[in-house]
Formats: structure tokens, sequence, C-alpha cells
């Protein structure tokens, strides 16, 4: 048995939404192993120790996704500020392949989402995917991500090796934080 075997759904269970649960978990150092093996089984590309340690410290910006208290996926993210904005980077959204097309990436997306609204003070959300991923390029333009960037060469010992960045604007350009009024004059 392989060990990305363990995750596999049995025979006798059914994948559908409608008699099932999905939930979203802390990432926590009990589970952060849990997180790793999800990682190494979902995305062609290996994560460090600091990716793992990083992770543990951004809260709700780290969710390990359950469909009937399995972990079967994971989001995880992290505040960027560059171009002299807030960003969001996710890092990695994945779900196991016998589970996706049941709501989990959106669940994980909207979580993610909801974060920056109530934040209110993130100018954008973003991140990079392979070229050839199409699966998930349609996944983030239904949510309006858009294409802004081809990266070459962005990925290491993967072909191919070149990314899209994505990018899912929060505001337009000249408006204010969210929470700040403008004062008349």
């Amino acid at each position: 048995m392989k060990c990305h075997d363990f995750f596999l759904p049995k025979k006798w269970e059914t994948l559908s939404p409608l008699n099932s649960r999905i939930e979203l978990g802390d990432v926590t150092p009990h589970n952060i192993k849990q997180l790793k093996r999800l990682n190494q089984v979902i995305f062609p590309v290996s994560y460090n120790d600091k990716f793992y340690k990083d992770v543990l410290e951004v809260g709700e910006l780290a969710k390990l996704a359950y469909f009937n208290d399995i972990a079967v996926g994971a989001v995880c993210c992290r505040v960027d500020h560059s171009q002299n904005q807030k960003r969001l980077y996710i890092m990695t959204l994945g779900c196991l392949a016998p589970y996706r097309r049941l709501g989990i990436g959106t669940k994980m997306l909207n979580h993610v989402l909801n974060i920056c609204e109530k934040d209110g003070t993130f100018d954008n959300i973003y991140l990079h995917v392979q070229i050839s991923n199409e699966s998930a390029i349609d996944f983030y333009q239904k949510f309006g991500f858009e294409i802004i960037e081809t990266k070459k060469n962005y990925y290491k010992r993967i072909e191919p090796a070149d990314a899209h960045v994505l990018q899912k604007s929060l505001r337009s350009p000249c408006a204010p934080p969210a929470g700040e009024l403008q004062k008349a004059d």
C-alpha cells in the first residue's frame, strides 16, 4: 500500500457533497505532518521546513480541509507587502484528486476571500499556477481572478517550468481602504 492510499475513499463510500460534511480546521503542531503528506501528494513541488514553520504562524490563513472528518486538502496563505500594496499570497490551495469537484476548493477559497473582506485593507489576492494546470486556472477565473503575468522558469525541476500569476483585485486603485472616510472640504 502506498502512503497516499491512506487518503483514498473506500469503494463503499460515496463521494457526494449532499451527504457529506466539509469543514476547515486549524493547522497545528499536532497535524502539520498531515499537511506535509497532503502537499507531497497534491503538488509537484516540495516545500521546505521553513514553509511549514511559517504556516504555523499565520493563524486563519492556513487551514486543513476535511471531508467527513478525513483531511483531504489545505490552503496556506501569507500577507505580502509589495508594490506599495497589502496583498494576500495564496502559497498553496489544493485537494486530493478523488475529492475534487465536491466544493472543497470553493470552501477553502471562500474562507480566504472572507478574511480579506472582513479585514478590508487588502488590495488584491494573487498566486502562481503552472501554465499547464488548466483546471486550476479555470477554477480561479470563476472567482474573478485574472492572468496578469507569465513568469518564465518559475518552477525548478518540473515541466513546464513557467507559471501564470493570477490576481483578483479587491478594490479599485483609487479607492481608500475600507473604513477610511473621505473628508469633505
